[in-house]
């Protein structure tokens, strides 16, 4: 897989995009109501300790991804991770981009961009049935660390970290 990945932040002028992304079916299936998803988002961009991004590739725009330290948003089953450590969301919103790679490749970039600016460890928690997700977190190098239940249900608690 070749090609360029950016990062963007986030801006308003971009949730009718998002909002179109999360009514596709894959979205749809992970992420629940559009409506519902597109609020917390946009609640979510006065909010200094969520970090959102519209990812690229080559240029075009495709997906869209979050972090935050895991203790802003305290959820039992990130409690005994270290201070600092950072939880990542993220969703390919253009269906013929799915299944082509690009998940793996641009959350590796993203794990590692932020182990760069001093996180000491990038956590993940898909469903256990999303088994695409699965793999592409596995292909970017994330490795299952527990299944742990949510408020959501049940999820794989995977974790990024050098070395």
């Amino acid at each position: 897989m070749s090609g360029l990945y950016s990062f963007q932040n986030l801006a308003s002028e971009d949730l009718p995009m998002l909002h179109t992304w999360l009514a596709t079916p894959e979205a749809l299936r992970w992420w629940g109501d559009p409506s519902t998803e597109l609020a917390l988002i946009e609640e979510d961009l006065a909010t200094e300790a969520m970090r959102q991004w519209i990812v690229s590739h080559d240029g075009r725009p495709f997906g869209y991804a979050q972090a935050y330290e895991v203790h802003a948003w305290p959820q039992p089953h990130l409690a005994e991770l270290p201070r600092g450590a950072m939880a990542v969301d993220a969703f390919i919103g253009v269906p013929e981009m799915i299944g082509q790679g690009h998940g793996a490749r641009f959350l590796r970039l993203l794990a590692e961009k932020l182990l760069d600016e001093d996180a000491p460890l990038i956590v993940i928690d898909p469903a256990p049935a999303n088994s695409r997700a699965l793999r592409a977190y596995r292909k970017a190098g994330f490795r299952d660390l527990r299944e742990a239940e949510t408020d959501s249900g049940p999820v794989i608690l995977m974790a990024f970290s050098r070395g």
